[in-house]
């Protein structure tokens, strides 16, 4: 019977934490990972567990030792040292450059945890655990690949030899609560009366652009602006790999696929774009469009599906506009860019640019009407100005709304700043 003191609650996280070291230094425990269901992997668990109890002159009756064993089995066979940081919900983003450097993004900022994992070899067997159940593969002739892990979260990895420093595994956690614009006007990413002329313009279907760059919050934005569609429409929507979920009844998500190492059973964002007009859509939202689906998604705007949405990574609204117009010619190369410019301008309503600023928070910091006729233009109706170092409150700006009348006709939305 081993003697000493019972485990106090606090002592428990200790215990685990060298059981775990004690493991990562065992070289033919750590082999044993991908068997940890075999009862002599159980039981070289149970040994360590019992050496680090009695080391601690810890009495583990025998419902903890169990308790215990069971934890360790599970970080094992889960997700590790990536499981901790998932269930953090402070946690935005993680960011792993190799076995022993881990980032967090928190609140905007990215920091370096105290994290580490044993080795590359560590490392991987998590990785073939996301791929496992993604059934996605990476190899030397293709060795980055988009993934999701159980929980929705987005998964990006990359291996030898495009990295050099080890498995790189850049994850972005899927919230578990998607913030509405009545949330973001709390958060300061824009203000009541934007969000107040946003709801209106979901509500009369106009097609809506959301431009700007990397973590700048477009997705977030896009989410909480289809919280608003109404009940009684069929939205379909797009991705890569699945970000978007909101309370709506009818909501039918689609996902691509890559191709296999065969070259085959790929399918992407433009053959789901054709598909999805075959399902009597009300909506299409596609999370982001990069290429040539492009012209799919304004032939869909400009033939019925209105109130139709997407992001697209760019600097400014005016960049959007050109950018838009590469992928419409990369999508359909027989057509000059008058052509293509016309397309645009008769599909796309209103252009909406955020931005993250450098204290980590996310603004929106535009929304401008795009001007119908025979060349880009575009009128502005909210922005931000500088303050000293700093941007100023969102304000409208006194600019004539065009679509203010089908704004009117469609919704019970009336302010005075758009009257023409």
């Amino acid at each position: 019977m081993m003697t000493g003191k019972s485990m106090e609650a606090g002592e428990k996280n200790g215990l685990f934490d060298q059981v775990l070291e004690r493991l990562n230094g065992q070289e033919e425990i750590k082999s044993s990972y991908p068997k940890a269901k075999d009862q002599a992997f159980l039981s070289s668990v149970l040994r360590v567990i019992r050496e680090v109890a009695r080391d601690n002159k810890v009495q583990l009756p025998r419902i903890q030792e169990e308790e215990l064993l069971n934890e360790v089995v599970s970080y094992l066979l889960e997700l590790g040292p990536l499981g901790i940081l998932l269930k953090d919900q402070g946690i935005s983003e993680i960011m792993i450059n190799g076995p022993h450097q881990v980032y967090i993004e928190r609140n905007g900022k990215i920091e370096m945890t105290d994290i580490n994992f044993a080795d590359e070899a560590h490392l991987d067997y998590f990785i073939e655990r996301i791929l496992d159940y993604s059934g996605r593969r990476v190899n030397s002739l293709e060795p980055y690949v988009d993934a999701r892990l159980k929980d929705g979260s987005r998964v990006n990895i990359v291996k030898s030899p495009v990295s050099s420093i080890g498995s790189l595994l850049t994850v972005r956690k899927m919230s578990h609560r998607f913030l509405t614009l009545e949330d973001q006007v709390r958060l300061k990413t824009l203000n009541t009366l934007a969000a107040d002329f946003l709801k209106a313009c979901v509500s009369a279907r106009l097609n809506i652009l959301i431009c700007g760059g990397a973590g700048s919050g477009k997705t977030t934005m896009l989410n909480a602006l289809a919280g608003n569609i109404p009940e009684e429409e069929r939205i379909v929507t797009i991705e890569d790999t699945r970000e978007l979920c909101f309370a709506h009844k009818h909501f039918v998500p689609l996902e691509t696929r890559i191709a296999n190492s065969e070259g085959k059973g790929e399918i992407s964002i433009r053959s789901l774009l054709k598909n999805a007009l075959h399902m009597r859509p009300d909506r299409i939202i596609v999370g982001e469009v990069r290429a040539e689906e492009l012209w799919d998604m304004l032939q869909a705007m400009n033939t019925g599906h209105d109130g139709s949405m997407t992001t697209l990574h760019a600097n400014s609204a005016y960049d959007a506009m050109d950018r838009l117009e590469m992928l419409a010619l990369l999508g359909n190369p027989n057509i000059s860019s008058e052509v293509a410019r016309r397309q645009i301008i008769s599909a796309v309503d209103l252009i909406i640019h955020m931005a993250r600023l450098s204290d980590g928070s996310r603004r929106l910091l535009q929304v401008s009407e795009v001007r119908k006729g025979k060349d880009y233009g575009l009128d502005d109706i909210f922005i931000v100005g500088q303050e000293g170092k700093g941007i100023s409150e969102l304000k409208p700006t006194g600019q004539s709304l065009r679509c203010y009348n089908k704004i009117k006709a469609r919704t019970s939305y009336i302010d005075k700043h758009f009257e023409r």
